[in-house]
């Protein structure tokens, strides 16, 4: 069965999982340039993204904002309750959905989700519920080489750049 709709978490998958804090209190992020590539791939493959992310931040929303990524949940508690308000929104399945993600508050989507990964630096209780663990550490590029494990899984690896 095709992926129809990519969900991924941020915090450790887009970004190093790092809280970074200026002397006056602002909070940074830092995103790794080749996700969007993958973001840009899974579009042209027509592949939904979304994110779902416990945080809550202005920086998620402008990164998502300059991908293009329309549904963006912050805050998210049950990612598994979320996404299955999604599909029946979108009229697809639980089978239809690959999911990234990298700590305990994931696990429940990463059970049920059609395909799933993590970062190469999850811990070993994540890397046990997941289809595959990435060569990629959370933002390093981790999101794109889900991304083309999603496409190469749905037969268009003629997106992947040689």
């Amino acid at each position: 069965m095709d992926i129809k709709l990519v969900i991924t978490d941020i915090d450790g998958v887009w970004t190093d999982g790092g809280m970074y804090y200026s002397t006056s209190g602002e909070e940074f992020k830092k995103f790794s340039v080749y996700d969007g590539v993958g973001v840009k791939l899974l579009f042209d493959a027509g592949i939904h993204v979304v994110i779902m992310t416990g945080e809550k931040n202005a920086i998620i929303d402008n990164r998502a904002k300059k991908l293009k990524i329309e549904r963006v949940y912050q805050g998210a508690g049950d990612k598994l309750i979320l996404a299955e308000d999604l599909i029946k929104e979108l009229g697809i399945s639980l089978a239809e959905v690959a999911f990234i993600g990298d700590e305990l508050n994931d696990i429940t989507l990463l059970e049920k989700a059609g395909f799933t990964a993590c970062p190469s630096q999850a811990s070993d209780y994540i890397k046990n519920k997941v289809d595959i663990v990435l060569n990629k550490k959370g933002g390093e590029g981790a999101f794109k080489e889900f991304a083309f494990a999603v496409l190469k899984k749905n037969g268009r690896s003629d997106l992947i750049p040689k």
